[in-house]
């Protein structure tokens, strides 16, 4: 291994970072799709909640499965596999004739994503050191602020050209090109590297936790076209035996020295409990959002797929300055400050977009929506960078590894339940007001609400810390001045 370092080139990096910047467009490229595929394959917002959710779900549990078949079988070959499998499952969402068909193709797609994002960071951990390490991580990072912006532009321009009549099929298959050409170049250029030894797949736990967030995802999701009735929420009535059966699958492999998805041991460890706290709250709003703002935009301003993407690009832009240029500039001041700071900015950019909302209804375009949305994507921007550094903050560092895949299988569990909850939400005022005003006011309100839940905790946590703090100090300073 001690010549790994200087194998993996600049086109090799290129080639692993392209296959993020191709996974994360995805992500985001879909929104300004949303009203093309609901008037092409008459898809209510039930649907299309399953749509949005299915990626998410596929990817959050399938991603502890994917960095262990990399370090078994090998991350370069199972880079291209997932490359090939997002391929196929771009095609199959391209060609797709019905939402059902859509579903299934969009949930492969998630699990190729989830094979493919652990290979990325895992090789340039092992194949680069130094300042060649640091900047291709760096470059990592900002991927996700490029990709929003370019995801929104691009799709909105591809569905408005409507090239040869594909119409939104087009942000689906122009994947192809790219994956074709990954392929071609990702076996000569990067290079093959795998873990110290094989580690099992926790598949009983993997599929379980799948159960679990699907008893969530779809009662929640069909709850309002089913008007709650007794069969949706008998939906609801697995969760809790699920989760009893998770917590026994966790610590019984625990116990036996294998490797869990959800170590238990980790739960005892307070940032661990908070880092969940700020998933579940802030990845939930995060994705939910961009999914309910997308269809008051399209579906009930009217606006184009290319103005829809247009009126975020303030948002992605302020996002990309806050992560590149302001959390550096900030990483010496308590992790719970930093996260309270975004708290505030981002609620303070929510209020005003309600406020923007109702005053310019029916009418919200790029420029009146600019003030709002720079102040959502900056205050974003602080707390992303804040949710690891708090979440591992006090695991110790032979745990780091498994704390960081814990924690970011229940970010990506929220990401993918957001548009089912909030978009619930959406749908329930939407039946009773008739309105799309009401409903996106309505869901970015919760969002609102759910945020100063997080702001709450978040100031809690840094009094009692601070509390703590001042009680060390005054016991130090007893036992200096004691002996005199």
């Amino acid at each position: 291994m001690s010549s790994a370092p200087i194998r993996l080139g600049q086109f090799g990096l290129l080639i692993l970072l392209a296959g993020q910047l191709l996974l994360q467009l995805d992500f985001s490229i879909i929104n300004v799709g949303l009203a093309a595929i609901s008037a092409s394959l008459h898809a209510g917002e039930t649907e299309l909640e399953l749509f949005v959710a299915a990626y998410g779900v596929a990817f959050a549990v399938c991603l502890a499965m994917g960095a262990r078949l990399g370090d078994n079988f090998g991350r370069r070959r199972m880079f291209g596999l997932a490359v090939l499998l997002f391929c196929l499952a771009s095609l199959l969402c391209g060609v797709a004739t019905s939402v059902t068909f859509l579903i299934v193709a969009r949930a492969l797609q998630g699990i190729a994503a989830a094979l493919m994002v652990p290979q990325v960071l895992a090789t340039i951990h092992v194949s680069l050191t130094g300042r060649d390490h640091a900047r291709a991580v760096s470059l990592y990072s900002a991927i996700g602020g490029i990709a929003f912006i370019v995801g929104q532009v691009l799709g909105g321009f591809l569905i408005s050209a409507n090239i040869a009549g594909s119409g939104w099929r087009s942000i689906f298959l122009i994947n192809l090109p790219v994956c074709i050409l990954i392929l071609l170049s990702v076996w000569r250029h990067v290079p093959e590297t795998r873990g110290q030894g094989r580690v099992p797949v926790d598949w009983s736990g993997m599929i379980t936790l799948a159960l679990l967030t699907l008893s969530v995802l779809l009662p929640t999701a069909l709850g309002p076209s089913l008007h709650w009735n007794w069969l949706c929420l008998l939906g609801f009535v697995p969760i809790l035996p699920l989760v009893a059966l998770l917590w026994r699958i966790q610590r019984g492999k625990e116990a036996r020295g294998a490797f869990p998805i959800l170590p238990p041991s980790l739960t005892r460890i307070s940032s661990m409990r908070f880092g969940g706290l700020i998933a579940i709250l802030f990845f939930t709003c995060w994705s939910g959002f961009m999914f309910v703002f997308a269809l008051t935009l399209q579906a009930g301003a009217g606006l184009t797929p290319l103005q829809s993407g247009n009126a975020l690009i303030a948002l992605g832009g302020s996002y990309f300055v806050s992560a590149a240029f302001v959390t550096p500039r900030l990483a010496n001041i308590r992790r719970e400050l930093m996260l309270a700071m975004g708290c505030v900015i981002q609620m303070s950019g929510l209020a005003l977009l309600i406020v923007t909302l109702e005053t310019v209804w029916p009418q919200p375009g790029v420029i009146n929506l600019i003030p709002s949305t720079v102040l959502i994507g900056f205050g974003q921007a602080l707390i992303v960078n804040s949710f690891y550094r708090l979440g591992l903050a006090d695991v110790p560092h032979e745990h780091a590894g498994a704390g960081s895949a814990m924690l970011a299988t229940m970010q990506q569990v929220s990401l993918g339940l957001g548009p089912a909850i909030l978009g619930a939400v959406f749908a329930q005022v939407l039946q009773y007001s008739s309105t799309y005003l009401s409903a996106g006011v309505t869901a970015i309100a919760v969002e609102l609400g759910l945020m100063a839940i997080l702001l709450v905790a978040t100031l809690l946590r840094l009094a009692r810390q601070r509390g703590r703090s001042e009680e060390d100090a005054e016991i130090d300073g007893t036992l200096i001045v004691a002996p005199e």
